[in-house]
């Protein structure tokens, strides 16, 4: 049996690769095969969105085709950096609040869609699910997001 302390203090050192490389194996993917993956699930939500936009009369579709279009899309770059270091990027102290109301625009959008079966709230949620991505987005791209917040106070502002 593995002895705990032996673990976390790093005293056997064999053990700890094994574990890691094990786990490392089933999920390993080649270069090519993982430009494959990303280039089909982001096609594949790319589709989605745009068949969404066919059925946009119909709310329950809509949002469903909509919102599963836009996770796969976001979901894409797993593929090029890996699922687990994607939720770790996603939990970033910088991005967590944007990740934080992405997601709960994507629920929102299809609790409404789903439970609520309103076209006007499945709409406005949708509109709130692209304007967080959008921010989620920026993210990414260093001091996008001041720009954007600044460029809005100047568009905005009422004072004269």
């Amino acid at each position: 049996m593995w002895n705990l302390n032996q673990l976390i203090s790093g005293g056997d050192e064999e053990l700890q690769d094994n574990l890691l490389g094990d786990t490392e194996g089933l999920c390993s993917l080649s270069p090519l095969q993982r430009i494959y993956g990303f280039a089909a699930c982001l096609l594949a939500g790319l589709v989605l969105m745009f068949l969404s936009l066919i059925v946009f009369a119909k709310p329950i579709k809509f949002a469903l085709l909509f919102t599963f279009g836009n996770v796969l899309a976001v979901g894409s770059t797993a593929f090029l950096i890996g699922p687990g270091q994607q939720i770790r990027m996603m939990l970033d102290p910088v991005r967590i609040y944007a990740t934080a109301i992405y997601i709960g625009c994507v629920v929102l959008a299809l609790i409404c869609a789903l439970w609520i079966h309103s076209k006007i709230l499945t709409l406005l949620a949708i509109i709130c699910e692209i304007c967080a991505l959008i921010w989620y987005s920026l993210s990414y791209i260093p001091f996008a997001r001041r720009v954007v917040s600044d460029l809005t106070i100047r568009l905005f502002d009422t004072e004269i």
